[in-house]
């Protein structure tokens, strides 16, 4: 039980329910420190609990003495304090005056929601304060990571030519299908290479470093992973009360972290344009570079599989291609679905 030292004499024991509860429609809130006024930097002291008569029902009868240790016996024969604490439920309603008791939240406000989401709510409500100065501590290094993926400057190494190579072809492709929307642009660079490699990065440090991740990690990671997606996304995020707090935590920083991915893809399409024979070349010395570090054959295996399933779709593609026309592509394709065949 908490007591509240209101100033040098008076003292005021906080107790969940006394004869300043309020009752409003059939619903009992339990005392809050806003309920007793309490203000910052008061002074509040732990006290045993003491029987307060307000909340000992009428028809409550004693015996004339017993000791504690009679308590403690009586309780140990019925159950241990802990498991009864674990069955009995934190707020109940009074069955006899059909009076509701509500905390910070009430039920009904939550409709069918499972008690675990009712409970999450709660304690995200509670510790919201936490979270933000957790966020504030790792606001630079967020910060420091955004600046290097959405960079051509400010990052380690250059850029890759693949992904102006990437970005060009998509480019092209738009011009050549007549699509001028800028955020239909925006959404393919964005699917291509920060929304399917950098995301799974973020969630999933273990693929890159040789560490474990613990379920605190994996949920601190997830909020930045979010908040990266939200950046590269055209849409508009509208967030209300009910929102999660983890979308509210970077909710004033992700349109500049938009800003950010703007400006990366319009500096990339700045940068000059990559021949087909250094994007050749580029790639011949990656693979002299990492020789030794992949299983060549897994990987044609991998790339066979997709283009079997699809090889209707990708042989008519081959056909309708000038460049794809000239090499005969389609037709050394249908070989060697034939011989893959024929050898299976």
């Amino acid at each position: 039980m908490d007591k509240w030292r209101q100033g040098r004499t008076a003292r005021v024991v906080l107790q969940d329910e006394d004869i300043t509860t309020k009752i409003e429609n059939d619903w009992k809130r339990l005392n809050t420190l806003m309920h007793y006024q309490v203000s910052d930097r008061c002074v509040v002291a732990l006290v045993p609990k003491q029987t307060s008569s307000y909340n000992i029902p009428t028809s409550a009868s004693f015996p004339r003495s017993f000791s504690r240790y009679d308590t403690v016996l009586r309780s140990a024969s019925a159950g241990s304090p802990e498991s009864m604490r674990s069955r009995a439920p934190m707020i109940t309603p009074d069955l006899e005056s059909g009076v509701k008791v509500w905390h910070l939240v009430k039920n009904h406000e939550h409709g069918d929601q499972k008690e675990a989401e009712r409970g999450s709510k709660m304690v995200s409500e509670i510790y919201l304060t936490r979270l933000l100065a957790t966020k504030g501590t790792l606001q630079k290094f967020v910060d420091d990571l955004f600046e290097t993926l959405f960079s051509t400057v400010h990052r380690g190494s250059a850029l890759p030519l693949a992904i102006k190579y990437m970005f060009d072809f998509l480019d092209e492709q738009a011009d050549k299908h007549g699509i001028h929307d800028p955020d239909v642009r925006h959404t393919w660079k964005s699917n291509c290479l920060p929304l399917r490699f950098w995301v799974n990065v973020i969630k999933n440090p273990q693929f890159v470093f040789d560490i474990h991740k613990s379920s605190i990690t994996d949920a601190c990671l997830s909020v930045v992973a979010q908040t990266f997606m939200d950046s590269c996304s055209t849409s508009e995020h509208r967030l209300g009360k009910d929102s999660p707090s983890n979308k509210l935590l970077y909710a004033k920083d992700i349109p500049h972290y938009k800003s950010w991915v703007e400006r990366y893809y319009a500096d990339i399409s700045r940068l000059p344009a990559i021949s087909d024979q250094d994007m050749n070349a580029y790639l011949a010395e990656q693979a002299r570079l990492h020789s030794h570090e992949f299983n060549m054959m897994s990987a044609l295996h991998e790339i066979y599989a997709y283009v079997s399933k699809y090889s209707q779709e990708i042989i008519e593609a081959l056909e309708q291609d000038e460049l794809a026309q000239k090499q005969r592509l389609a037709y050394k394709l249908e070989q060697l679905i034939a011989a893959m065949a024929t050898e299976s």
